[in-house]
């Protein structure tokens, strides 16, 4: 069956954004679209499992870390000012700082905290980066472990280990991987083994016994600080303050969700944008929610726009979804 994203000139298609994607329930592989035996990296949307390091390690006892920074070790967030305190807090329970962060830098994702640097002639930092509360974790990890901070990002560090272990175990396959845009290990499964991951992040009871709590514990931050997963007005924080799913957004058109609730029962989903856009992969993940019986209300993805440059309304975005159901 197909899905895709159309993007609308006038009365016309311009462009056509393929999309496959896998859900799984407890029986397997429930539904696709596209190609479910995809391989593709998950980008961000693993850092839900790679946060769970921190409890498999005994890091969150070790520094006392609570569930606002265990939130934000899952974030892919806007680089706030909310966001860049709770990173700092982070690394200063480590004894660590800025300094130690290999993510790098980039400009805030949010425009407003981009215009108050800039008004205050402030340069971002590597805790405005998206994946710092990531790297916070990851370092946590490190020193819970008795493993060297430097070189963390390495393939053969052991935290990079644990958590190419941790994915191999919630998936039932060994993942590929390579370097991601902030320098770390980034691991590429299949949409339907992506899937089964994110069915046990929302039915953690049915994972391996070592990860039930850590998955339970990690899927409760993240629903109890969607603003700090994300931050306002972005999708993963606005569909976990109105739905029961926990939301990961990725780079590069990828999206993972675990479904707690849904009517038929918790799910797992993992979808991708086959050309890697961000725009169309927020308007698949709407209907695809919608289409499992889960109705976020009204969203910005909901037959967004274009407009040009004049702001005048030129065409618009639609999702196009045919689930086969297993």
């Amino acid at each position: 069956m197909k899905a895709e994203v159309l993007v609308y000139r006038g009365a016309l298609v311009e462009n056509r954004h393929r999309v496959s994607l896998a859900v799984y329930g407890r029986e397997g592989l429930s539904a696709y679209a596209g190609d479910p035996t995809l391989v593709s990296y998950l980008r961000s949307s693993a850092k839900p499992f790679q946060a769970l390091a921190l409890f498999l390690t005994g890091a969150v006892e070790r520094f006392g870390l609570t569930e606002e920074e265990i939130a934000l070790a899952t974030a892919s967030h806007d680089g706030t000012e909310a966001h860049v305190e709770v990173a700092a807090r982070f690394l200063k329970k480590l004894g660590l700082g800025p300094e130690h962060l290999v993510c790098g830098v980039h400009p805030p994702f949010s425009r407003e905290a981009r215009k108050a640097l800039e008004e205050k002639g402030l340069a971002p930092t590597p805790l405005h980066h998206n994946c710092s509360g990531k790297h916070a974790g990851m370092l946590a990890a490190a020193l819970a472990l008795g493993a060297p901070t430097e070189g963390y990002e390495r393939p053969d560090h052991p935290v990079q280990r644990l958590n190419r272990k941790t994915l191999a175990e919630l998936s039932g396959t060994e993942p590929l991987h390579a370097t991601d845009g902030c320098s770390v290990p980034t691991f590429a499964l299949s949409l339907s083994r992506a899937a089964r991951a994110f069915y046990l992040l929302a039915s953690p009871e049915e994972a391996p016994l070592a990860y039930r709590e850590p998955l339970r514990r990690v899927r409760e931050a993240m629903r109890r600080h969607p603003q700090l997963v994300a931050g306002p007005g972005s999708i993963d924080t606005l569909l976990m303050e109105r739905l029961p799913v926990v939301a990961k957004r990725g780079a590069d058109g990828y999206y993972g969700l675990a479904l707690l609730e849904s009517p038929r029962g918790p799910l797992g989903l993992a979808l991708k944008v086959e050309d890697g856009s961000a725009q169309a992969r927020e308007v698949m993940v709407v209907a695809l929610l919608r289409a499992l019986g889960l109705d976020p209300g009204p969203t910005p993805w909901d037959r967004p726009e274009v407009r040009n440059h004049r702001g005048l309304l030129v065409g618009h975005l639609e999702a196009r979804l045919e689930l086969s159901w297993v």
